[in-house]
Parts: structure tokens; sequence; C-alpha cells
């Protein structure tokens, strides 16, 4: 009797373990949250909170919010607020919510032939580039650094994919590989700080041109509406906006650092 009430004792142990473990949300996120170590840090102080683990999926802003508008994400976690806005009047997201914000650089070698250095803002900086035809690596991903770099093209009346494959280059890739194909070529990119901080090749490049107000890089998170996806964890989900806003998921974003550098600034609104 003794042996079977262990047996079931046990059998209760691997039960409830493995219902434990089933308590994840996934969300779709982007590179720059990832590869900067942020969820590393962050994520674990949430688990260790609520008990739901957060499987992330990491890519570009773009391919993000597709996944979330067919149903493979309980949370979008992205930046770009034009599109985060539009998936949320579609119908897809029950309200955005303001996470955070770092910033966007300028990237080139430390040589500068386009003298990119010497530019007022972001906009002079691009036109520098393409009138020196200086070689330039985008990421051509659809990702919220890509819809950036060409909302910049466009504000500085350039259209660069006209000459895709010269000068202008497109790495159809995350940011680290971009970077690393920049780094190869002595090119000139564009990158969150966030990932360039963490970026280990950087030898020949350096940031040419920052702090551009409209460098700026705000993050949104959004739960997936469940009256387009029913299967969605609504109530998981939203423990997880609600942590990230909260005073303790935004201590936790601000503790964040890389090289003795704060990489993200909490902008939860109270």
């Amino acid at each position: 009797m003794r042996f079977l009430t262990s047996l079931l004792f046990a059998a209760s142990l691997l039960i409830g373990g493995a219902a434990h473990a089933a308590e994840f949300i996934t969300v779709a996120s982007t590179t720059s949250t990832q590869n900067s170590g942020l969820f590393g840090y962050i994520l674990p102080k949430f688990t260790a909170k609520t008990g739901i683990e957060v499987h992330v999926v990491a890519v570009g802003t773009g391919q993000a919010i597709r996944l979330a508008e067919h149903g493979d994400a309980d949370v979008l976690f992205v930046h770009h607020r034009p599109s985060e806005e539009k998936f949320v009047r579609d119908g897809f997201g029950v309200k955005r919510f303001d996470v955070m914000m770092n910033d966007f650089v300028i990237i080139g070698p430390a040589a500068d032939p386009a003298g990119v250095k010497a530019a007022k803002d972001a906009k002079e900086a691009l036109s520098l580039i393409a009138k020196s035809r200086a070689a330039f690596v985008s990421r051509g991903d659809d990702s919220g650094t890509h819809k950036r770099e060409r909302g910049l093209w466009k504000a500085a009346g350039i259209e660069p994919k006209k000459d895709s494959g010269t000068w202008y280059r497109e790495a159809g890739a995350g940011m680290g590989a971009t970077l690393n194909m920049a780094q190869g070529m002595g090119a000139y990119s564009i990158s969150d700080r966030g990932t360039w901080i963490a970026f280990k090749n950087k030898s020949g490049l350096e940031i040419v041109h920052q702090g551009s107000a409209n460098l700026a890089n705000p993050y949104g998170v959004i739960l997936i509406d469940a009256k387009r996806h029913p299967h969605v964890k609504t109530e998981a989900g939203q423990k997880f906006v609600d942590w990230l806003i909260s005073d303790e998921g935004q201590n936790a974003i601000a503790s964040y650092k890389l090289q003795g550098e704060q990489l993200f600034f909490p902008t939860a609104k109270k």
C-alpha cells in the first residue's frame, strides 16, 4: 500500500510539473530586444514572479507583426509605432502600450569617406552618403530598423533602391549579420544602439552620427485580440503586458546595462 501511495504521489508530481512547464506564452518580438541581451535579463524576473515562461520569436518587426496577425503569438512587442497602431486598428491587437525607447545610430568606417560626422541631422547624413556613393548596407528585411531607414531616405528625397547592388546593398538579414557585412565592406549602416553596443565585430567601424530627433526608437507591447484568435492565452499574455508597464518591469528595463551603459529607457505612462 505504501508503495502504491508513493507511486501515486510521484505521478502527481510529474503531472503537476508538466502542467507548470506547459504554462508559457509566445511573444513575437524584434532581434534588437533579443540580441541586446535585454530579454535574457528581464524575462527570468517575470517568470520568477508569475511562473509563466516566455518563448520569444525574435525576427524583424514586419515579420513579427505577420506572425501575430496569423495568431502565432500571444503578445507582440516591436518598434515601429505606425505599424503597431495599424495592427490594433485592424482588429488584431487589444491595445498598444508604450514600454521603452532607445535610439538609432548611423555606423560607418572610422575614416568617414562621406563626411557624415559633419552632418547636422540624419537626413543630411544620408544625403552625404548617397552623394558620395559610399557603400551602405541596409537590413532590407522589413524590420523596424529597415522601416525607419526607408523613412529617413524618403525624408532626404532619395530612393536608394534604384542603386541596389552598387553602393547600396541589401542584406536581407538581421542586425548582427548586417553589421558584419558593413564591417567586411567598410560600409555605413543604421543600427539600434543596443545591438551596436552588444556587437563584438566593431573593428574599423564606429558611430558617425547620433542624437537626431528622428532617430528616437520607441517600443510598444500589444496583447493579441482573442476575438480574432480565440486560442490566444489572454490571461497569461495580459500578465506579461501588465508586468512590463508596471514599476517592477520598468525598473528591470532601466537597470539593464551593457558595458556600463543603459540600453533602454522606460516610457510606460502611469
